[in-house]
């Protein structure tokens, strides 16, 4: 006669298959792109923010890692883990300091965190609301319409900012008037 599983096992052998979010450190210094390159060799959703820079001496240019030792690693439970043991990658999943289980980032909040990185936008428009400078605002406009952040001003310029996990912000230029209260 075999044990009963309890609520909370049931509810982690279903979340064992279902794709999500995960916050890996590197092992070792200055090998997020390394690892980068490997897992999406792999065929993993892996992202890493990094900016292009221009060498100092001589031509050419490299990409600059914003978040030193993070990568964050899309699949599956049981697939991230095998990354480690399995492939013997160099990585550590950042536990959930309330659940002591491998962090999560929620969808949604990833997606606007990686959009924020792509600073292309247009022109503005009239500015029909006044906002508060930490209000919560969605933009409405341009490449990173839907993404949800607050609203911060810097030397005159109107940025929206999104946390990730409450320990890393990235921050986008946007038209003051791209952007509504929520």
């Amino acid at each position: 006669m075999g044990a009963a599983l309890s609520t909370e096992a049931v509810r982690e052998k279903a979340n064992q298959n279902e794709m999500a979010w995960f916050v890996a450190r590197t092992r070792y210094f200055r090998q997020e792109i390394r690892l980068r390159d490997e897992l999406s060799r792999r065929g993993v959703d892996v992202f890493v923010p990094t900016v292009s820079a221009r060498k100092s001496r001589g031509s050419g240019s490299f990409e600059r890692v914003l978040a030193p030792n993070l990568v964050f690693v899309r699949a599956t439970k049981a697939d991230a883990c095998m990354l480690v043991t399995h492939y013997s990658l160099p990585l550590r999943f950042v536990p959930d300091c309330a659940t002591r289980r491998m962090m999560v980032v929620p969808d949604k909040q990833m997606d606007d965190f990686r959009r924020v990185f792509d600073l292309s936008i247009g022109e503005g428009g009239l500015v029909d609301q006044p906002l508060e400078l930490g209000e919560k605002v969605r933009v409405t406009k341009g490449t990173l319409k839907g993404v949800e952040g607050y609203v911060e001003e810097l030397l005159g310029r109107t940025y929206v900012v999104v946390s990730l996990i409450g320990c890393l912000w990235a921050r986008a230029r946007v038209p003051r008037a791209w952007l509504e209260r929520i």
